[in-house]
């Protein structure tokens, strides 16, 4: 069973994902150069966003390579010396990883996605055997082995009962991956594409100048110039959750999974990039929303509804001409494979009578209803 998302969301001149040259990131599409918003850059802004955590009641997991700090954190919480979980905290994530980064040997070598209550499991296994624990510990100038005891032997028992599961609904829809530790990844329970917008854009640059505040009435020019690309487009986003996957990643508990659903379709609606916003400010929901609760096994992104890039419609607007494409197409897919166990539901702020043919009897009248109607047929198919 899957729950699809088909976004359609404009804009307003900003560079809400940089490349690794300042400007914001595009893709070649139907043969012509589109705006992009990456995958990582949407799946980070959903799980940061705060109604995530609100619906779901659980933090969001921490990807860090600070993982000394949180787990000293845990092990002061309980009463320990701060001293002794510093060393004990560098031991236990030197056996976890392997090896810690050479120029900071608090640091790990890589990034780790854990939650918080992976954190306490740690920190709980950590203080049921101090008393070796501490002993083993490097002292300050001491490198840590990573295959000393008991460390080595806690990190085995903690990957064996967590393996296969989660507590963090977002490590549960995205997964995550560790090379060295197998035992620890998890495959997502969400496909999410990088956004592409629905028509030909090309790049604008803002010239702009910084006053100095305290030149004379004698003095002239700038304090700084430069220059910031940016561009403003319409949007298609995609993602594609899987149900089943999702409970399984969650250890089966599936009112966490339900509150998990209902967490990312509002994350999604909310979530914007932050890349380059005090600059821009380009806070803008999506226009169209189209939800699918799919039984039928199969999955339809709709990108191709936007191969040929979409015009302007005569009134100058690219959102009404992209929500039409993107109707058209669906209702040509319906109509050469069948909507057998496919229930849509749609959400839109724009006027579409005239617009919307195929998806116009789906719409929901707000977001609150919409998000029931989803969750709801989830129940009634998995009844």
């Amino acid at each position: 069973m899957f729950i699809e998302l088909h976004i359609i969301q404009n804009f307003a001149p900003s560079n809400l994902n940089r490349d690794d040259t300042g400007n914001p990131k595009d893709a070649e599409f139907g043969g012509v150069r589109r705006a992009r918003i990456s995958s990582q850059a949407i799946k980070r802004a959903i799980r940061r966003e705060p109604i995530f955590a609100q619906t779901t009641g659980v933090p969001p997991a921490l990807r860090t390579r600070w993982m000394t700090r949180r787990l000293s954190e845990k092990l002061m919480a309980s009463g320990k010396a701060p001293d002794e979980t510093e060393r004990v905290a560098r031991a236990f994530a030197a056996a976890f990883v392997g090896k810690m980064d050479k120029n900071a040997p608090d640091r790990t070598s890589v990034l780790l996605y854990l939650s918080d209550d992976e954190y306490a499991e740690i920190a709980r296994a950590l203080l049921d055997a101090w008393d070796a624990a501490l002993e083993a510990a490097p002292t300050d100038g001491q490198s840590p082995d990573a295959k000393a005891e008991p460390y080595a032997t806690l990190v085995k028992q903690w990957l064996k009962t967590t393996k296969g599961r989660t507590s963090a609904p977002d490590i549960a829809l995205f997964g995550r991956m560790l090379a060295d530790k197998p035992d620890l990844n998890l495959d997502a329970a969400c496909q999410v594409a990088h956004a592409i917008s629905t028509h030909r854009v090309e790049m604008d640059f803002d010239f702009f100048t910084a006053v100095d505040d305290l030149l004379t009435d004698e003095e002239s020019g700038s304090g700084h110039m430069g220059m910031t690309p940016f561009n403003s487009a319409t949007y298609y986003r995609y993602a594609r959750l899987h149900w089943q996957q999702l409970v399984k990643n969650l250890g089966g508990d599936v009112g966490l999974a339900h509150r998990t659903l209902k967490g990312f379709l509002l994350a999604a609606l909310r979530a914007i990039p932050t890349g380059k916003q005090n600059a821009f400010a380009a806070l803008n929901p999506p226009d169209f929303v189209l939800a699918v609760v799919r039984t039928d096994g199969m999955a339809w992104s709709l990108a191709n509804a936007f191969e040929r890039p979409v015009r302007p419609d005569r009134d100058g607007g690219l959102v009404r001409p992209s929500i039409a494409a993107l109707d058209a197409y669906w209702g040509r897919l319906i109509h050469v494979y069948g909507n057998q166990g496919i229930h849509p539901f749609a959400l839109t702020v724009p006027e579409t009578n005239g617009v919307l043919v195929h998806l116009q009897d789906t719409v929901q009248d707000n977001v609150e209803q919409w998000v029931q109607s989803v969750v709801g047929k989830l129940a009634t198919k998995e009844a």
